[in-house]
């Protein structure tokens, strides 16, 4: 299980001037924007779609490479990184669905939408969900890119 969702991420002039951004560690998917800030931007969105699309698929999210001096660091919207985050600690612990709703006296619905990468799904009710698989969320915070 990773203990970050930071993906470095190349970025590249296409022909036409456009910088465009692609995720070696997911070996998919590109987006653009006419100028760098853009397209880290847009980066965010589809890193965010490239850890959700993973999730769907019921496939191991890859481990995030070090990032060399040539590549930015790109850093997910905090509610998917939380959702990787359960759902790698499930995996891990290999429980069922109806025994981690039945350990949080929950739904078996509910433990559904919790793993459920397009559903939006409250901070601490993820952070109480990794308590119970033997993880915890821990915030850092530092300078903006």
């Amino acid at each position: 299980m990773s203990d970050t969702y930071d993906y470095p991420a190349d970025i590249e002039r296409d022909d036409d001037g456009h910088h465009v951004v692609t995720f070696p560690d997911f070996g998919w998917g590109a987006t653009d924007g006419a100028t760098r800030d853009e397209a880290l931007s847009e980066a965010r969105d589809l890193l965010r779609e490239l850890i959700a699309a993973t999730i769907r698929e019921g496939r191991n999210l890859p481990r995030p490479s070090p990032a060399t001096k040539r590549q930015s660091l790109v850093v997910p919207p905090l509610p998917i990184a939380l959702k990787a985050a359960l759902y790698e600690a499930f995996r891990e612990v290999g429980l069922s669905q109806r025994r981690l709703a039945r350990d949080l006296e929950v739904a078996e619905s509910e433990v559904r939408r919790m793993l459920n990468p397009d559903h939006a799904t409250k901070a601490a009710t993820i952070d109480r969900a990794l308590r119970r698989l033997g993880k915890r969320v821990s915030v850092s915070v530092g300078e903006a890119a």
